[in-house]
């Protein structure tokens, strides 16, 4: 897995039970480079010569990702291992316009590997009519839900996106907004680091009401599901512009205090407009591990019990990783993989194209 916050390259080793149900085995991580990230990025806008450029960078990855199985591996032969579930870094998003496009080229992968490659996972959903997004509400069902509790399943990347799993009855998901996207661009802008870490640059600042009331009017906030966002939505240049209509100067750190309080409070008022009766939530992806914005989930949240997946067996790192190789076996078994109360799609549907090895 490779997310919208282009930090780097989450694999995991899954064991998958015939019943289908999921076990984490082992897992590795490898960083982007400064200049892959800045060329990953550089790709999500309009740009001379970027089909070149964008083939160039897809052959990067697969290599990336053929390194990250190496390093999971690590002394099990490859023949062993029935696929690779592999999502790709998404360069656009717009399933208005009935496409995505996520890179990563999977055919080198299964060269590289010696592995069969599942990829391209969300293109059907779309030609289905629906979102192609998100899709990790399926795995969840499979893996997380409780027959008495009324869970929320929280995965906090670059894009925050929920899974309502009442105890019975439909499964919904949906992008709430904002994860850690606008976080991590405007520490980059004004720190030089990728991200904030646990927080403590937005913990030295104070929220701004009058900037957070303007965030909150982001239009994709009004939206009813099924809905998801991106880069498209929620960039640099969209808050360039909300802090113009501002109308007067804000300091940096405050500014990073509310991007935070935003996150939080958009995520949280989907939980408690459109998952009634939830009492508990659990946090993976990034965000999980910033503690301040835990800590404002927790008090926006208080009749909830609020943790991160860890307490359900699965580190919050780990989760969507696994949701993907999941997907791939659904792929291999001919099982549909998507939701189609969560994407909109007209129908459940087989997802991933396969490259054998």
């Amino acid at each position: 897995m490779s997310g919208t916050s282009l930090d780097g390259v989450d694999a995991v080793l899954a064991g998958i039970s015939s019943a289908g149900q999921p076990r984490l085995l082992r897992s590795h991580y490898l960083p982007y480079t400064d200049s892959l990230r800045a060329q990953l990025l550089a790709l999500h806008a309009p740009q001379p010569d970027e089909i070149h450029l964008a083939a160039v960078a897809a052959n990067q990855l697969a290599r990336l990702y053929a390194e990250a199985v190496k390093g999971l591996l690590d002394g099990i032969a490859p023949a062993t291992v029935r696929a690779i579930g592999c999502h790709g870094q998404t360069l656009r998003h717009r399933p208005a316009d009935s496409y995505t496009l996520q890179i990563g080229n999977a055919a080198l992968l299964a060269e590289l590997t010696g592995i069969t490659v599942v990829a391209d996972f969300r293109s059907r959903d779309i030609a289905a009519g629906g979102q192609g997004a998100p899709l990790v509400p399926a795995f969840h069902a499979r893996a997380l839900r409780h027959p008495d509790a009324h869970r929320v399943i929280a995965n906090i990347g670059g894009i925050a996106n929920i899974t309502d799993l009442p105890a019975s009855g439909a499964v919904r998901g949906w992008d709430t907004g904002p994860g850690n996207m606008l976080l991590d661009a405007w520490i980059k802008r004004h720190r030089g680091a990728h991200y904030d870490r646990d927080g403590a640059w937005a913990a030295g600042g104070s929220v701004d009401p009058a900037l957070l009331d303007l965030l909150a009017q982001h239009a994709y906030l009004k939206q009813a599901p099924p809905k998801s966002a991106g880069r498209e939505q929620f960039n640099l240049d969209w808050l360039d512009t909300t802090l113009a209509r501002l109308g007067r100067a804000i300091d940096p750190t405050d500014v990073q205090a509310t991007l935070l309080e935003f996150t939080a409070m958009s995520l949280c008022n989907a939980v408690s407009r459109d998952c009634g009766g939830a009492q508990e939530l659990y946090v993976c992806g990034g965000g999980a591990h910033n503690g301040v914005l835990m800590q404002r989930i927790l008090a926006r949240l208080p009749n909830v019990r609020v943790a991160t997946t860890a307490a359900l067996g699965i580190e919050p790192d780990w989760v969507e990783a696994l949701a993907f190789a999941w997907l791939a076996r659904q792929a291999l078994h001919h099982k549909p993989g998507n939701l189609p109360a969560v994407t909109g799609a007209r129908g459940e549907r087989i997802l991933g194209a396969i490259y054998p090895a």
